[in-house]
């Protein structure tokens, strides 16, 4: 089994994208996937099928379809805030407090399926909080997971890059690999400027390219994880 922590240069560099994007590029492969978003905000009520109604996150939704054997809504993502806010804020206007323990309980039961690849899905960038002492990248180390940066191809990316990778470097942690995505669109109409940055990531960030994830415009998050599928390459799974 092969486990990954991911998170990304900024909230929406497009880590949903890209780690729905490598779960479908596993499944290619015939390996058994699993997608976890242990907290997120910004989820809408869904109405479910005994007639009550609960919680639900886009993103933990893009990773419940790429998780095979299929899991259960709650395995995924147990914890789930109805505002668009830091984590830690949208817990503490529902009245949770959380920790990483409770994190932990929830994630290592899923761990233990022994899926040939799980990727577990942070919130925003590499320090949001979970709560007034402790971040929620700190599950990467409390697992020992090494992480996977998922960075927001756009003017100050290299700074927000370079800073991340030094940040998880200072915290202990092994990034495994980073993988661009494409948002601005002047990067997307000069192409020099987009081949220079790549060339500047790639000699600056201390772990290797698993691809560049274009602008894409595939209808539905499936669609899109199995776009960005073939952008990409798969780290190494044991």
């Amino acid at each position: 089994m092969s486990a990954f922590f991911v998170t990304g240069t900024d909230t929406d560099a497009g880590k949903t994208l890209v780690t729905s994007g490598l779960l479908a590029l596993a499944r290619r492969h015939d390996l058994t996937t699993l997608g976890l978003k242990p907290v997120a905000a910004g989820c809408e009520a869904a109405a479910l099928g005994d007639g009550t109604t609960a919680l639900r996150n886009t993103d933990a939704l893009a990773l419940q379809a790429q998780s095979r054997p299929a899991m259960s809504y709650q395995a995924i993502n147990p914890f789930a805030f109805a505002p668009a806010i830091a984590p830690h804020l949208a817990a503490r206007r529902a009245g949770v407090a959380l920790s990483l323990e409770d994190l932990l309980q929830q994630i290592r039961p899923q761990l233990a399926l022994g899926r040939d690849l799980t990727l577990i899905e942070g919130a925003g960038g590499w320090r949001v909080p979970l709560n007034d002492t402790q971040d929620l990248s700190a599950l990467a180390g409390d697992l020992g997971m090494p992480v996977i940066l998922v960075v927001g191809l756009r003017l100050g990316t290299i700074s927000h890059a370079r800073l991340t990778a030094e940040a998880i470097a200072a915290d202990g942690q092994r990034l495994a690999a980073w993988v661009g995505n494409l948002l601005a669109p002047a990067f997307a109409a000069d192409e020099g400027l987009y081949r220079d940055n790549l060339v500047t990531l790639s000699a600056t960030l201390p772990a290797p390219c698993l691809g560049v994830v274009p602008r894409l415009t595939a209808a539905g998050p499936e669609a899109l994880a199995e776009a960005a599928a073939y952008h990409l390459e798969l780290p190494d799974v044991d």
